[in-house]
């Protein structure tokens, strides 16, 4: 399973709330989880999760309320909701579905299908150039529309030099963590240090940041320190001890190509990229 598998349960009811981590979690799902509204709008918005579990009966702001100040908030809008609850009317799911939920489940449900449900509305997202597989972020024509709504907005453009070179040493596995680490950080340092109406996304390899923040350089610079100080995790200790990885070695043409590091640049607009 993609190591993209990230959800956030939003349910008050601490047995089931057990239960579900514990079943999620052996089914190699990474799980976050918050009792109350408030908290879950304010994890989903550090985290990012792939999906969230949101209980309709929930205290101080019923999960109606939650879904939309989620779908009112440009980190949150596109992350796939699945309300889970004991109302079974059909008032109460087509207000689910209105306020944008993606998928609806009454309990008692059976939990083979919840997490079947959960599979497909991931899948459903990826297949649909959605959400980008490696990183789980908006990508293809949800980008595109943040893009549009945003058009005198600047925006930073953040790329990986020498991924290229990592990814023929280290194989696509290790590439593709590299992508979903490189999305977290961007995301953990926008949710410290951003505005709820940040917005970031990736196309094909680049990273973009639509921000309210007054201090791009010092976000900017924030995202990329980070990065550049975790980046050498990710390779073996020769390498990170030559200080990059030998390409075509034992031939003329061998050289070493440095570590990877994060770059940006600021953009008054971002076009479609090809």
């Amino acid at each position: 399973m993609m190591n993209n598998n990230r959800l956030l349960l939003i349910e008050d009811d601490h047995d089931v709330a057990e239960m579900l981590i514990m079943y999620f979690t052996s089914h190699k799902y990474e799980v976050l989880h918050a009792d109350t509204g408030l908290a879950g709008i304010e994890m989903a918005r550090a985290k990012f999760p792939n999906l969230i579990l949101l209980d309709v009966m929930l205290p101080y702001m019923d999960g109606y309320d939650v879904c939309l100040r989620l779908r009112q908030t440009s980190m949150t809008k596109y992350i796939p909701i699945l309300f889970l609850t004991q109302r079974d009317e059909r008032a109460s799911k087509v207000r689910g579905l209105e306020l944008g939920a993606d998928d609806y489940i009454t309990k008692p449900f059976d939990i083979d299908e919840l997490r079947l449900r959960v599979q497909g509305s991931i899948r459903r997202a990826t297949r649909e150039n959605l959400h980008e597989t490696r990183t789980g972020l908006p990508t293809g024509p949800l980008v595109e529309e943040e893009i549009a709504r945003r058009q005198n907005q600047q925006v930073l453009a953040f790329n990986i030099d020498n991924f290229s070179a990592y990814n023929d040493v280290y194989g696509f596995v290790n590439s593709n963590q590299v992508m979903s680490h490189a999305a977290r950080v961007i995301q953990q340092v926008v949710s410290e240090k951003g505005t709820p109406h940040d917005f970031v996304g990736v196309l094909n390899d680049e990273f973009v940041l639509l921000t309210h923040s007054p201090d791009l350089d010092g976000i900017a610079k924030s995202i990329c320190d980070k990065f550049n100080t975790e980046s050498p995790a990710f390779y073996n200790f020769m390498d990170v001890e030559r200080g990059g990885v030998i390409l075509q070695a034992g031939t003329p043409d061998e050289r070493v190509v440095p570590l990877m590091n994060f770059r940006y640049n600021k953009r008054s607009s971002l076009v479609s990229q090809p």
